[in-house]
């Protein structure tokens, strides 16, 4: 046995399993606390990994196993799987839209609000879902919830494609648009829970490309099979492909969420005990563990948390009002794009779908310069202050994206109103892409930098008020061009985004770590 005189001799009558002389006893109450077993831990999802990204990146993921331990190349494998996730979901979101016509057809829908609602009814779930779901990740794992939601989702978006009416299709739109909110309320948390500070901006910029490309990609392939077959295969096609990335989840996503995990472990120890002959041990936690942890208290502390951190929390509050706006402008304009290119440019419905290529391209090529970046500075500024890491350190990337938003739509609308060559409005959607992203990714990260272990909640708290201004700004597109025209009615947006973002990094600049220090959710500095 250790002899370190701060841990308790057990009876010497009485054999303590090995995995118990490992852990940690508390002098005040003699309380067994189970921690990990030092930076290396296999069960630790933060474990030091020293193999380099290329290497990772080469090797195939064939590397399943079930030995608990998180490579580096485990970590990537499941971020990659997390962010298929995230992109399943989105594309589901708007893949419907080319094919909205011929659904209002088939049913004989005439009202408008109707048909942007077979689209937009699926966003709104992901403003109710997260508030839920987040917070159970918490309480029973991350990759329990995760995959349990995605297997919900894949239930009803294959009941979409056999609604016989108006009304199933859109209930069963609501209820798959609930399971696929899960990556986008859980998946920060599960990169956070398995990055170090220093490596996450790569993988949250993966990440957090899925829930804007997906939407994207939808209306492309949803334009073309609205052309080549019937719009239930639009909802077929997206379940195959959710099949796929499902399996994939089963066999390379593993819990990573701390507490659970550390909790799950006690379990095990206070099982192997014996009951008698202990002397004063008299329980066996986790180091997260605290007093009146019953199951009703967890849930109800859980599930109201995101509320909490919205009501009392500046900086959620700040963050998520940003955040809306840039989510339904997102939305607004991808909604907008047909009536852009099929309305003033004459195109087929197949061929206007080619300019979401547009904003692909700036959505991505943004990302990806983005999170080569982000890491890079917030190394550096560590650096330079003295080893304190701060979530402020990512907020560099905005300013880019807080100029290039307004450029982007100010182009586009007065490309498109003047009716000039097709390329100057896709340059403008490029822009308008590249920066959303930018924005997008540096709330998403700060986010998860500052609130840690309540990632999850916190991120629901944000986006539930960006799914509502996602669900709502596409209904008012069509009125609003229509009476202003695009010009106009872009030049009211970018005007907005000036007003909203530019002074948004200088002011979370300045004030965020002050808000933060007020925060009994926030991480202190690092």
């Amino acid at each position: 046995m250790p002899s370190d005189p701060e841990r308790q001799s057990p009876s010497p009558t009485v054999e303590i399993p090995e995995v118990v002389q490992n852990e940690k006893v508390d002098a005040s109450d003699g309380d067994i606390v189970v921690d990990w077993e030092g930076p290396n831990d296999p069960l630790n999802p933060k474990k030091l990994v020293c193999r380099s990204i290329v290497l990772c990146l080469l090797k195939p993921l064939i590397f399943f196993s079930l030995e608990p331990s998180w490579s580096r190349q485990k970590k990537w494998a499941a971020t990659l799987v997390v962010s298929s996730f995230t992109l399943i979901s989105p594309v589901s979101s708007s893949m419907i839209a080319p094919a909205s016509p011929q659904v209002a057809a088939h049913f004989g829908i005439m009202n408008d609000v109707v048909i942007g609602l077979i689209t937009s009814i699926f966003v709104l779930a992901y403003a109710i879902g997260p508030l839920f779901l987040g917070p159970l990740s918490e309480i029973f794992g991350r990759n329990r919830v995760i995959q349990g939601a995605n297997l919900w989702y894949l239930v009803w978006n294959i009941g979409c494609g056999f609604a016989q009416n108006t009304g199933e299709l859109l209930a069963f739109r609501f209820l798959a648009g609930l399971g696929g909110s899960a990556p986008l309320a859980i998946g920060g948390g599960v990169l956070g829970d398995i990055w170090d500070a220093e490596e996450r901006g790569q993988a949250l910029a993966i990440y957090s490309l899925a829930p804007l490309l997906g939407p994207v990609v939808g209306p492309l392939c949803g334009a073309f099979i609205a052309e080549k077959s019937t719009w239930r295969w639009v909802f077929w096609s997206t379940s195959i492909v959710d099949v796929g990335i499902q399996i994939l989840g089963i066999l390379y996503l593993r819990e990573s969420y701390a507490p659970f995990i550390l909790e799950q472990k006690a379990n095990q120890i206070r099982a192997s005990l014996p009951t008698e002959g202990l002397g004063p041990v008299r329980h066996v936690r986790s180091k997260f563990a605290s007093e009146d942890r019953t199951w009703q208290r967890i849930m109800k502390i859980a599930l109201t948390r995101p509320f909490v951190l919205f009501i009392n929390e500046p900086i959620v509050q700040v963050l998520g009002l940003y955040m809306a706006f840039i989510y339904g402008l997102f939305y607004l304009f991808l909604t907008s794009m047909p009536l852009m290119f099929q309305g003033t440019y004459g195109e087929s419905v197949g061929v206007s779908g080619i300019n979401y290529l547009a904003f692909g391209v700036g959505v991505t090529g943004a990302s990806q310069v983005n999170a080569q970046f982000m890491d890079w500075m917030f190394r550096r500024l560590k650096k330079r202050n003295g080893g304190e890491g701060r979530p402020e350190y990512r907020i560099p990337s905005m300013v880019p994206g807080t100029i290039a938003l307004p450029v982007g739509l100010l182009m586009t609308g007065w490309a498109v109103q003047a009716k000039v060559h097709w390329i100057v409005p896709d340059i403008g959607i490029a822009l308008v892409g590249a920066g959303i992203i930018l924005n997008f990714q540096s709330i998403q990260i700060y986010v998860v930098d500052a609130f840690a272990l309540y990632a999850a909640s916190a991120l629901a708290s944000v986006g539930c008020l960006r799914s509502l201004f996602g669900f709502a700004f596409p209904l008012f597109a069509e009125q609003m061009y229509r009476k202003l025209g695009y010009g106009k009615g872009d030049t009211i947006l970018a005007v907005i985004a000036v007003v909203i973002g530019c002074p948004s990094p200088w002011l979370l600049w300045t004030y965020g770590r002050q808000l933060r220090m007020r925060s009994k959710f926030a991480k202190r500095p690092t």
